[in-house]
């Protein structure tokens, strides 16, 4: 038989907080972002998934992190 979250014993007792709601709306809202894409080898990409791992992010992120941070840099040796 499947299990199903409805069959959870916490699901009855659910309770959302408008305000944290509300607030992660606005933060999503206020950073849009633009799906680009780039071509990596696949070492490359395997390399970022275990240091992703590491951290404790998806690799997706940790790679919006370096390019960011590699604007940063950019700019501030410029």
């Amino acid at each position: 038989m499947a299990n199903y979250v409805k069959s959870e014993k916490g699901y009855t007792k659910t309770s959302f907080e408008a305000k944290k709601i509300k607030a992660a709306y606005k933060k999503v809202k206020a950073s849009p972002k633009h799906p680009t894409s780039i071509n990596l080898s696949e070492e490359t990409v395997s390399e970022l998934k275990a240091l992703a791992t590491k951290k404790g992010l998806p690799y997706q992120a940790l790679m919006r992190m370096l390019v960011l941070e590699g604007i940063e840099r950019l700019k501030k040796a410029a």
